[in-house]
C-alpha cells in the first residue's frame, strides 16, 4: 500500500487568462507620432471586428503616442475624432504624455527631457519651422507652445489614465512594480519602469499588457506581454487582441490578416 505521505496530489494546471464573457479588447502600443501607422491598423482593428462579429469592444492606447515620429499633433487629433465616433475607446498616459504635459506647463526639467527624447519632432508638427526651433532657447519655446499647441490637445492627455483591469489582464504603459500590490502601484512604476518589472520571472496578480521597451516582436513572458514593436522607426504598429482565452495580434507594415498567438 502506498503510504499517504506519498499519495499523489491534484495539483490545479495554470490557467490562459481570459477577458469576462461577451468582452473584447485591442491593445495597441506605442504609435510615437506615426498617424500613417495609426489609420493603416484602424484599419485593420475595424476589418477584424466585423469578421469576428458583435461584442462589447473596448480599445487601449497603451500611451507613448507623441514624440520621436513625424506627426504627434495629427496623431492627437485621430484618436480625438476616434473616442468621439465610438464610446468604448480607452487611453493610457505614458511617459512620453508626461513630458510633454509637464514641458507645456513650463517645467524646466521636463522640457530639457522632452527636447531630449524625441520633443523636437512632437514641436514641428504643431507648425514650427525646424529653422525658429533650432535658434529658441527654452524659455522661448514654452511661449511658442503656448500659442502651437491646442488646448483641447492639452485636456485630451490629461484625462489619460494610469491603469486599466478588465478579467485576468491589466493593462499600463510601462509595467508594474512586482512586489507591490496592483491597487498600490506608484504612477512613476507605471509609466517608467522597466528592468525589476522585465527581469521578474514569476506570476502577477494580473497578466499585464504593456508598452514603453521596444522588442522586434510581441515579447510573451509568464507575466506580461509587450507590444511596443518600435512603430516610429520599425513601420510596425501592433495591436494585441483578446476574446475569452484566445489572443491573436493584428499589425502594420505585415500580410493583411490577424496572426492567433
Amino acid at each position: 500500500m502506498i503510504s499517504k505521505l506519498f499519495k499523489p496530489r491534484n495539483v490545479a494546471k495554470p490557467t490562459q487568462p481570459q477577458v469576462p464573457p461577451g468582452r473584447r479588447v485591442y491593445a495597441v502600443g506605442d504609435i510615437h507620432g506615426r498617424a500613417d501607422l495609426l489609420d493603416e491598423l484602424i484599419g485593420l482593428i475595424e476589418a477584424d471586428e466585423r469578421d469576428r462579429g458583435a461584442a462589447e469592444t473596448t480599445l487601449i492606447f497603451l500611451g507613448d503616442i507623441v514624440d520621436r515620429g513625424p506627426a504627434s499633433a495629427a496623431v492627437i487629433d485621430r484618436l480625438r475624432g476616434l473616442a468621439h465616433a465610438r464610446p468604448d475607446v480607452r487611453f493610457l498616459l505614458g511617459n512620453h504624455e508626461e513630458i510633454f504635459l509637464g514641458a507645456l506647463d513650463g517645467e524646466p526639467k521636463a522640457l530639457r527631457l522632452f527636447c531630449r527624447i524625441g520633443g523636437r519632432e512632437t514641436v514641428l508638427s504643431y507648425g514650427m519651422e525646424a529653422a525658429e526651433y533650432e535658434r529658441l532657447d527654452y524659455e522661448e519655446l514654452v511661449q511658442r507652445l503656448e500659442t502651437l499647441v491646442p488646448d483641447e490637445h492639452r485636456e485630451f492627455l490629461r484625462k489619460f489614465e494610469d491603469m486599466i483591469v478588465i478579467g485576468d489582464y491589466a493593462f499600463v504603459h510601462a509595467g508594474v512594480r512586482p512586489d507591490t500590490p496592483l491597487d498600490l502601484q506608484r504612477t512613476s512604476d507605471l509609466r517608467w519602469i522597466r528592468d525589476p518589472f522585465l527581469d521578474h520571472r514569476s506570476t502577477l496578480e494580473k497578466t499585464i499588457v504593456h508598452g514603453h521597451t521596444m522588442t522586434d516582436e510581441i515579447e510573451r513572458r509568464g507575466h506580461r506581454i509587450g507590444i511596443d514593436t518600435g512603430a516610429y522607426a520599425s513601420g510596425r504598429l501592433t495591436a494585441l487582441g483578446m476574446e475569452g482565452a484566445e489572443t491573436w495580434t493584428l499589425q502594420t507594415g505585415t500580410a493583411i490578416g490577424p496572426k492567433t498567438n
